[in-house]
C-alpha cells in the first residue's frame, strides 16, 4: 500500500522553541502510526533533514510525505516529490 499525506505541523509550534523539531519528528511518526496502523514506522533520513533544515526552533508549517507499508506491516516513509 503506498499513500501520500500533506501533515500539518503548526501544533507542535506550541512547544517551547528550543524543542520543536524532535517533537515534530515525534508527531510525523505518531501521525503515520495513526493513520497507516502500523507500530513500525521508519522515517527516511530526507524527512529528517526536511523538519531540521532550518534549525531547531523553525520547522516548516507543513510535509509532504509518501508512505510505503510492507507486506510483513511495517512502514517507511520518504519525502514526496
Amino acid at each position: 500500500m503506498e499513500r501520500i499525506y500533506v501533515i500539518p505541523l503548526r501544533d507542535v509550534k506550541r512547544v517551547p522553541r528550543t524543542k520543536r523539531s524532535p517533537r515534530a519528528a515525534r508527531y510525523v511518526r505518531e501521525f503515520l502510526q495513526k493513520h497507516m496502523k502500523s507500530d513500525d514506522v521508519k522515517l527516511d533520513s530526507s524527512v529528517n533533514e526536511k523538519i531540521w533544515e532550518r534549525g531547531i526552533q523553525k520547522i516548516p508549517p507543513k510535509i509532504k510525505v509518501k508512505a510505503i507499508k510492507d507486506e510483513d506491516g511495517s512502514v517507511s516513509v520518504t519525502l514526496a516529490e
